[in-house]
């Protein structure tokens, strides 16, 4: 692995993947001899990584007990939102004012066929990985990608919820006609209701965040620290 590139960017991006999609769970211990051991390195990458992860809001390392994964910061979530909001709406309208390149609607129908496809086989993942593939055509249609790119770090705990909400406290067939009706704004240059459907869709997660505390309230933090 040592020879794959950067060790601690790649070992921070594996272990970030894990946590977000709850295969690493709240309160679990990482410690940098496993991990590394696991991993066939050295402890310095190990070290780097969770140094990382720590500054992402992912892990919590505590001077003598070692490094845990922690908890879904509600108020991460909402912040999070709240851009992921301004950033999404503004992208779509914009995207919905100009002139999609031949094929780019009909790639992003695909996808949601794509979609429709991995919630038939319950492939949740595939689903979720369809979703941020999407949301980044919106954006690469107005010719800005890193408008996607730069929320990867504003929208990690904003993932966490995703990953547990899907299937039960979020519809998948809900989210599969809001992404139908963002594309139909965009395809008819309708950017008014481009954007009101890119609200209603990023507004699931404050149904969703409610019955996730209660049913994991071991997952959340809701008291953040001052």
């Amino acid at each position: 692995m040592e020879q794959a590139g950067p060790v601690g960017l790649t070992i921070a991006a594996l272990l970030r993947r894990k946590i977000v999609t709850n295969r690493l769970t709240p309160g679990q211990t990482l410690p940098e001899s496993e991990v590394a051991a696991l991993l066939g390195v050295s402890r310095q990458p190990v070290r780097e990584a969770l140094i990382r992860l720590s500054e992402a809001g992912l892990v919590r390392i505590l001077p003598q007990r070692g490094t845990l994964v922690t908890r879904i910061s509600v108020a991460g979530v909402n912040g999070g939102r709240l851009v992921r909001d301004a950033v999404e709406r503004a992208v779509v309208r914009r995207a919905a004012m100009a002139e999609a390149a031949p094929g780019a609607l009909d790639a992003m129908h695909r996808i949601i066929d794509a979609q429709e496809a991995a919630l038939a086989r319950e492939d949740h993942p595939a689903f979720l990985a369809l979703d941020d593939e999407l949301h980044g055509s919106f954006a690469a249609l107005m010719g800005h990608p890193a408008a996607w790119t730069a929320l990867a770090q504003v929208k990690l705990q904003m993932d966490r919820v995703r990953y547990l909400s899907i299937p039960d406290a979020t519809p998948s067939q809900l989210l599969i006609a809001q992404h139908r009706a963002i594309v139909a704004a965009i395809a008819r240059h309708d950017p008014d209701a481009a954007e009101e459907a890119m609200r209603q869709h990023l507004s699931e997660v404050l149904s969703a965040l409610p019955k996730l505390c209660e049913r994991f309230p071991d997952h959340f933090e809701t008291k953040e620290a001052p």
